[in-house]
């Protein structure tokens, strides 16, 4: 699996796009409270904390970090998540 992070015009805010599509339907987004059972990608990336937001769609994962959260700290393991959500067998 392949996954490419890419910066966003919000320095918060990265791109990870993926060799496949990140969701089996339409988009998803999770955010604190949400369903894991909705996106359980979010749901896993959300646990990393520092994250406000995630949002799967098409062939990537747009993830949003808290002010004091750092993309060196936080964006491999964003990239851990994805492929360990994948390397799981989920689609």
């Amino acid at each position: 699996m392949q996954v490419s992070p890419e910066p966003t015009p919000n320095p918060n805010a990265i791109k990870f796009t993926l060799d496949r599509p990140s969701t089996d339907g339409g988009a998803q987004t999770f955010r604190e409270g949400s369903d894991p059972a909705h996106s359980p990608l979010g749901a896993r990336i959300f646990a990393l904390g520092d994250v406000t937001n995630v949002f799967a769609t098409a062939d990537f994962v747009s993830v949003t970090k808290t002010d004091g959260a750092d993309w060196s700290d936080l964006g491999p393991k964003v990239v851990e998540a994805i492929e360990a959500h994948f390397g799981d067998g989920a689609a």
